[in-house]
């Protein structure tokens, strides 16, 4: 799977959307980092969560 973000890309979690707009720190392999508005940082794996870029 090849992930369409870089890092300074701002993401939603469309699971959870009171997270807030996140903001894409880093990328390993299939975990991404995302610093969220209101949750603070989280790491996601995205071969189990599906984010979406915020425009």
């Amino acid at each position: 799977m090849i992930l369409e973000f870089e890092p300074g890309d701002k993401v939603i979690n469309p699971l959870n959307k009171e997270w807030g707009i996140g903001q894409v720190q880093s990328i390993i392999n299939n975990k991404i980092t995302v610093n969220f508005q209101n949750v603070g940082k989280k790491v996601i794996n995205s071969e189990n969560i599906e984010l979406e870029k915020y425009d």
